[in-house]
């Protein structure tokens, strides 16, 4: 007779406690949370480093790269035919030119 009360108290206290999963957002804290949150906001890369198709390249018009700090090292893969990839360093002001031509600037972005 008790463990039948036992039982039922248990069930009815089991679906109360488990009825719903909570938020990931409400668990997650610091860079985890923040980059969360870019995602949810649409912005898939927050951290900028996926790929940027190259423009003209010109001295004039130069390929910009998003960075939060006053450099950043880059990678350019001059050809598609090219199994390597020519590295340089990038500071703020400084257009820099790759060996296959292409211009480089830095273009500040705001930190994640």
């Amino acid at each position: 007779m008790w463990w039948s009360r036992w039982m039922k108290h248990l069930r009815s206290a089991g679906s109360r406690m488990y009825a719903g999963m909570h938020d990931p957002l409400d668990h997650v804290t610091g860079l985890e949370k923040r980059e969360l949150l870019a995602h949810l906001a649409g912005d898939c890369d927050p951290f900028r480093i996926m790929a940027i198709k190259k423009g003209p390249g010109t001295r004039e018009r130069p390929n910009l790269i998003p960075s939060a700090y006053n450099r950043r090292l880059m990678g350019c893969s001059c050809s598609p035919h090219d199994n390597h990839v020519e590295y340089m360093w990038l500071h703020l002001g400084c257009p820099k030119r790759c060996g296959c031509g292409y211009w480089f600037e830095l273009c500040p972005v705001a930190p994640l």
